[in-house]
């Protein structure tokens, strides 16, 4: 027997959790036509085969036609959803997981031009700033069929084979009724604490009547908004006290903040730069004062912390959600000793963010999360051993060489910096986004441990390379930035990465023109603003940063808006010219014919990069397939075909940004699906 706080069981209720490790409710947004079907189940057999004792599916399963979801949800609201949740639990059941899933009512955190087009509801008027739907406030029919809603929603789930089921009330409907800022009803629903409450209790003792009172259900709900006027910590507990005093809530899972706004949501899911779980003493306080079962999760991303929060006895299951994201293998590695293989959370985010650009959840540096149908979270062994190398070390060089070596191959790796690390070395120069290094650090290790060569300070020409005698070689040379945007006067400006680097001096009074919309932009505006200069952060968009995503784009306001910075949208940078000792910024708009002139004393430029490819195009004659990808057999994983050229020595391909200016995940996925069929 394990004596690991973590590795200990759990008994909720009849349910005995074989470890104290839970995935929290989210959406990974993986339904389809509102229904868990393969991707979803996938998704979570995979965590369930790993060891977690406990996956709570679906963040915010929608119980009414009028909650649409703002994203990809389940729609527990529809008969036809029992099958494919049968189907899910059964699937991770076998591998003695537990699963349950949260349902809720979205009030007025949703749209009413979704779905069937029904009005947002909710008890006031008072619209969302997220989602900025302005709700009808709710009628005393409303309220009934909501309650029945959520009691058909429960059986349900019942009738698929859950273990149970969470009620949410964090920005929802729930606490809506709860909290005085979102509740301005008259009558039996609103004014003391026990009417405010009404709602819930009635959806709880009706869920109760259906479901019966052995099977689990809980509440996420929050405990302090940290609002002027909102729910405080005292009325959280009181909320608690009430809830346990109905003898029908089995667990709490608690939460702080208030989800409003991009601001609020971020403080309540914390990203990189800011202080892990901020909120765990908190949860313990409810645990301590209350006495039900207590689930947490807020940025609790590596096991040492988990695991303080078991022993210590501040919670019972402790949430590691956005971790699992990044490595669905944890439990399997605690168990097996080798924790130092948990490839690390890196707080970027990009999962959450991307639900709300892309429409689905993408860990930044792990391919296979969410692809679990056709990418491997752990690489097969190929039957033949070869000679791999690899130019660049950023994150698709070394993704490349870690998944090569997995495969049993020998590989080289040939990097012109002194470190390994490209762009992402680059970013962790700003001290909010030094986590990302992880990336790179994580793969540095899993290479060594596997005997990969690296060879630093080389940059490789294509001699290097064929003195190698190489099978494959994999070109991931990245990108320089690119500047060449402008009709005059690209001689006359930097790049954000001279600014992030060191390079270049910030000046005193800086354009940062932004094309591109990504990190780079505001990182330069950031440092520069931190100086004292003022700063016009402009772009040719009707919004800016559009790359960045909401949740990440707030730490960078926080920055910034203390500073002499403004931000100037649908402009665009034309030309340049020196003025003295000035330069003279000619901008333009893509709205009409309208010019202006400005003088700045730097200008900073934000375009992209472009490939460094000299390298690809010198090898590409020599190679058998000439550098082609068949993309058929890229995408359904089969090994590529090598005919092109029959006088070949090697097969040859390039990767990341080495092709054209993307992202990190899209330069880790690029090596992921080439590399693991080599």
């Amino acid at each position: 027997m394990s004596k690991d706080p973590l590795l200990q069981p759990y008994r909720l209720k009849s349910l005995t959790l074989k470890n104290r490790i839970m995935i929290t409710s989210h959406e990974p947004a993986y339904p389809e036509d509102g229904m868990p079907k393969d991707r979803y189940r996938a998704y979570h057999e995979t965590r369930a085969k790993a060891g977690v004792a406990l996956t709570m599916t679906a963040g915010s399963a929608a119980i009414s036609r009028d909650s649409p979801p703002v994203f990809n949800n389940i729609l527990a609201y529809k008969d036809e959803v029992v099958p494919w949740i049968t189907r899910m639990t059964d699937a991770c059941h076998e591998h003695g997981c537990a699963v349950m899933i949260q349902l809720t009512h979205l009030g007025r955190r949703t749209g009413w031009n979704k779905g069937d087009w029904l009005p947002s509801v909710s008890p006031s008027h008072k619209r969302e700033p997220s989602h900025r739907a302005f709700p009808k406030k709710l009628e005393d029919w409303d309220i009934s069929r909501i309650v029945q809603d959520y009691a058909d929603a429960a059986e349900r789930m019942k009738a698929g084979g859950m273990d149970g089921i969470e009620l949410e009330a964090y920005g929802h409907l729930m606490d809506q009724f709860w909290s005085p800022l979102t509740n301005t009803l008259e009558g039996p629903y609103n004014g003391s604490l026990e009417n405010r409450m009404r709602f819930s209790l009635e959806v709880i003792d009706a869920i109760r009547k259906r479901v019966g009172k052995d099977f689990i259900l809980g509440i996420r709900f929050t405990a302090d908004e940290q609002l002027d006027g909102g729910i405080t910590p005292e009325d959280g507990l009181e909320i608690a006290r009430r809830l346990k005093a109905t003898g029908q809530i089995d667990f709490l899972n608690v939460i702080r903040g208030h989800i409003d706004t991009d601001p609020g949501l971020t403080d309540v899911i914390p990203v990189q730069g800011m202080r892990n779980a901020p909120h765990l003493d908190f949860a313990g306080r409810i645990r301590k004062e209350i006495g039900l079962p207590t689930f947490h999760a807020a940025k609790i991303p590596d096991v040492a912390t988990a695991r303080h929060a078991i022993a210590e006895g501040l919670l019972d299951m402790v949430g590691m959600t956005r971790a699992h994201i990044a490595d669905p293998l944890i439990v399997r590695k605690i168990t097996e000793k080798r924790e130092g293989d948990i490839r690390p959370c890196v707080g970027a985010t990009y999962c959450l963010d991307r639900i709300y650009q892309g429409g689905e959840a993408l860990c930044i540096h792990n391919a296979a999360t969410g692809r679990e149908l056709t990418m491997p979270h752990e690489i097969e062994p190929s039957k033949i051993s070869k000679r791999v190398v690899v130019v660049g070390a950023g994150p698709a060089g070394m993704e490349a060489a870690r998944v090569a070596a997995e495969r049993g191959h020998q590989v080289t790796v040939l990097e012109a910096a002194p470190d390994a690390g490209g762009q992402i070395r680059l970013t962790a120069q700003s001290a909010r986004r030094r986590e990302m290094i992880s990336i790179i650090d994580w793969r540095m290790e899993q290479c060594l441990s596997r005997g990969v060569s690296f060879r630093f300070n080389v940059f490789a020409e294509a001699a290097d390379v064929l003195l190698e005698n190489p099978d494959v070689v994999i070109v991931a040379t990245g990108g320089l930035p690119h500047t060449e945007v402008l009709s005059q006067g690209n001689d006359l400006v930097v790049s954000s990465w001279d600014i992030i680097a060191g390079d270049v001096r910030p000046g005193n009074r800086v354009l940062v023109y932004d094309d591109a919309g990504d990190h780079p932009a505001l990182q330069a505006a950031e440092l520069i603003a931190a100086t004292g200069a003022h700063v016009e952060v402009m772009t040719p968009d009707r919004s800016f940063a559009p790359e960045i995503m909401a949740m990440n784009l707030v730490p960078y306001m926080r920055a910034l808006q203390e500073r002499d910075v403004r931000f100037t949208v649908t402009y665009r940078l034309k030309a340049v010219r020196r003025s003295g000792n000035l330069l003279t910024a000619v901008i333009g708009t893509d709205y009409s014919a309208h010019t202006e002139e400005r003088d700045f004393d730097q200008i900073v430029v934000n375009h992209g990069t472009v490939p460094m490819d000299g390298l690809y195009f010198d090898l590409k004659p020599r190679s058998k397939n000439l550098g082609s990808v068949d993309q058929a057999a890229l995408i359904i994983g089969r090994q590529q075909p090598l005919e092109a050229n029959p006088d070949g020595a090697f097969a040859l391909f390039r990767i990341g940004d080495a092709v054209s200016a993307r992202n990190t995940h899209a330069a880790v996925y690029d090596a992921l699906r080439l590399v693991k069929d080599i």
